[in-house]
């Protein structure tokens, strides 16, 4: 996979995880989850505006989300909590989301060479966040 391939996979990450985030929120009732859960955002945020400046400064151009990944998205959300609308549900399908970033963004940084190290650093740091994100979810369990 290139270097821009991969940036244009945190970019669309992130704005996955955003709109996730969005879906999830209107859900919640606990203030202490909901506020996490908007901080969370908005660290998702910073990786969106990140990878779409260095796409730009590639010449290159973010890819959406599919209006299909996006409503597979909230039907998923929509169904996993159909009828259990607790914290501890909420938190485990989000622990559950980041937890397929995480392993999909180590898989990238084990095996590629990166020439661009903004690029690196920005996947590394995707990574950290949603293993931050796990971390702080796992007391809503």
């Amino acid at each position: 996979m290139k270097e821009i391939e991969i940036l244009k996979e945190i970019n669309k990450g992130a704005q996955t995880g955003i709109d996730g985030l969005n879906y999830t929120i209107e859900k919640v009732e606990d203030s202490n989850l909901k506020s996490l859960l908007n901080t969370e955002k908005e660290s998702y945020k910073n990786i969106y505006d990140r990878s779409k400046e260095l796409l730009k400064q590639d010449n290159a151009h973010s890819e959406s989300v599919s209006t299909m990944q996006k409503a597979m998205s909230w039907m998923g959300i929509q169904l996993n909590t159909l009828t259990d609308t607790s914290s501890s549900k909420i938190a485990e399908i989000l622990i559950q989301g980041n937890d397929m970033g995480v392993v999909k963004g180590i898989k990238l940084l084990n095996n590629m060479q990166f020439e661009d190290k903004q690029i690196q650093n920005l996947l590394q740091d995707f990574v950290r966040l949603q293993q931050k994100n796990i971390d702080d979810l796992k007391k809503y369990l």
